[in-house]
């Protein structure tokens, strides 16, 4: 009996599709991938999305600053043992935090994946790695050899940041090293201090200028002498007191400690053999996106970027009837975990009215 919809991907949109599908008794089945497969711990493609990789999330409504002790006592109430057992580190032990502060990422998606299942939504910890959606119902393959029919299916598998790949800059991933300026920026760990942003395309110039609220100077590095992005956006980079360019420099290290996080960033010139470190309290990496869609191995339209085509104005639709995506796997331009919730929202009601419509339910 093929499944009603079954949703690949875990993150903020998968958990929203879910939980707006099993309330309209659905049944659906999320493909939230696997935790140690080593592919995704080098994509960063882990279970729990790329909100999971991060640290507070001040941005997502309805989670304003709250007592450490009071998430923890959520935390107790809200998961079963096992689950809590991911977050415990934040209540307990040398690394427990104190005092008021919003939602760490990993547990704003503990509770969304919860929630989902407290309506029902069944899991499989495993990753779709082939799909045929020629014949219908659709068939699914996961890595670990399996295989699914399902009437309708959710695309939530999201798009992971680029970055350059350096040791240390690793090293200090959420601790002082990020790629998304709107999401991290306004922490307070970020204020009134030098910051460094990657990059020489619009996204890299509109990080940057964002960051000036926040910033006491940001060092906007590209590797060659001018910039990317389009005129518009380079006159506002350029113009602003607070941005200084550095040209022709590349990210040589990330310095830090693992009490302070980043302290500074060390630079090497592409046209001689100079370097320089600049004292910094952070770095930002904005050289682009990675659409989460190799599996899909050409099955679905896909924008020039890569990212998968909506092919009805305002809805969720793919190029394949009955296949729906959300969240940043269909989004080059917002990539905001509230966002992929809404269009995960979306993606589920138009997979319960396209079966309706078509009587499979």
């Amino acid at each position: 009996m093929p499944e009603k919809v079954v949703i690949i991907g875990s993150g903020p949109a998968g958990w929203t599709a879910a939980i707006y599908a099993a309330r309209a008794n659905l049944q659906p089945l999320v493909y939230e991938g696997s935790a140690t497969w080593d592919q995704n711990r080098v994509n960063g493609t882990t279970p729990l999305g790329q909100l999971n990789l991060t640290t507070e999330v001040e941005n997502f409504p309805g989670w304003p600053f709250v007592d450490s002790a009071a998430l923890a006592q959520f935390s107790r109430s809200a998961l079963p043992d096992d689950r809590y057992g991911n977050l415990a580190h934040f209540h307990s032990g040398k690394r427990a935090h104190t005092g008021k502060r919003a939602a760490f990422g990993p547990e704003l998606m503990e509770f969304m994946r919860q929630q989902a299942v407290n309506f029902g939504t069944r899991i499989v910890t495993d990753d779709i790695v082939k799909v045929d959606f020629k014949k219908h119902p659709f068939v699914l393959h996961s890595r670990e050899g399996e295989s699914v029919e399902s009437q309708a299916v959710i695309v939530a598998t999201g798009a992971r940041a680029n970055y350059l790949g350096l040791p240390s800059e690793d090293k200090y991933k959420n601790n002082g090293v990020s790629a998304c300026a709107v999401c991290d920026g306004a922490l307070p760990r970020f204020k009134n201090k030098p910051l460094v942003v990657v990059g020489g395309g619009d996204s890299a110039v509109e990080e940057g200028t964002y960051l000036t609220k926040f910033a006491s100077t940001v060092y906007l590095v590209h590797r060659r002498d001018e910039l990317r992005a389009s005129k518009i956006m380079q006159d506002r980079a350029l113009s602003n007191p607070k941005i200084t360019m550095k040209w022709n420099r590349v990210v040589d290290e990330v310095i830090g400690t693992e009490a302070d996080g980043v302290t500074s960033v060390r630079l090497k010139s592409t046209v001689d053999d100079r370097t320089e470190e600049l004292d910094a309290g952070g770095m930002f990496v904005a050289i682009g996106h990675t659409p989460n869609t190799d599996f899909l191995e050409g099955a679905l339209a896909l924008d020039d970027k890569g990212f998968i085509k909506w092919t009805r104005p305002q809805r969720c639709w793919t190029s394949v009837e009955g296949v729906f995506s959300a969240g940043d796997v269909s989004d080059s331009y917002y990539k905001q975990a509230v966002t992929a919730a809404g269009t995960g929202c979306m993606a589920a009601l138009d997979a319960e009215r396209w079966l309706a419509e078509k009587g499979y339910h």
